[in-house]
C-alpha cells in the first residue's frame, strides 16, 4: 500500500511539474509573439525590445534544459535576474536618482558574484552523480 501511495505521489508531482513547465513555455511564447508584433507594428526595434526578447529566450532555454536533463541549474534564474536588472537600468536611467542607480548596479554585481561562487563551488565540489563535470586532475590527464 505504501509503495502505491509513493508512486501515485511521484506521478502526481511529476504531472503537476510538467503542466507548470508547459504553461510557462506557452505563456513565454505568447509574450514573445506579442513583443515581436509590437516591434513590427511600430516599425522600430529598440535595445529594450531586444533585451526583453533575450529574457524570453532565457526562460525558454531554462524550460528546455529542465525537460532535457531533469535538472534546473540555479544559475539560470540568476542570469535572467541580471539581464532584467540591466534592462531596468537602461530603460529608467533618465528617471533614477543616484542612490537607486547605485543599488541596481550593486545588485547586478552581487548576482554576478553569486554566479561566480556557485560555479566555483560546483567545479571544486562536484556532485558525485554529476558526470558532465570533470575534476581538474581528469582534465589534465586527457590533455
Amino acid at each position: 500500500m505504501k509503495n502505491t501511495i509513493k508512486i501515485l505521489n511521484q506521478w502526481l508531482l511529476s504531472s503537476v511539474e510538467h503542466v507548470g513547465l508547459l504553461v510557462i513555455a506557452i505563456a513565454t511564447v505568447f509574450a514573445m509573439t506579442n513583443e515581436v508584433i509590437t516591434m513590427v507594428s511600430a516599425r522600430e526595434v529598440t535595445l529594450a525590445d531586444l533585451l526583453m526578447l533575450f529574457l524570453y529566450l532565457e526562460v525558454l532555454a531554462m524550460v528546455g534544459l529542465h525537460y532535457r536533463t531533469g535538472k534546473l541549474p540555479v544559475r539560470s534564474p540568476i542570469y535572467i535576474g541580471m539581464v532584467a536588472l540591466a534592462r531596468y537600468l537602461i530603460l529608467d536611467l533618465k528617471y533614477m536618482d543616484d542612490l537607486r542607480m547605485l543599488a541596481v548596479t550593486g545588485s547586478v554585481l552581487i548576482l554576478a558574484l553569486a554566479v561566480l561562487l556557485i560555479r566555483f563551488g560546483h567545479i571544486r565540489f562536484p556532485y558525485p552523480s554529476d558526470e558532465t563535470l570533470k575534476k581538474p586532475q581528469q582534465i589534465n590527464k586527457t590533455l
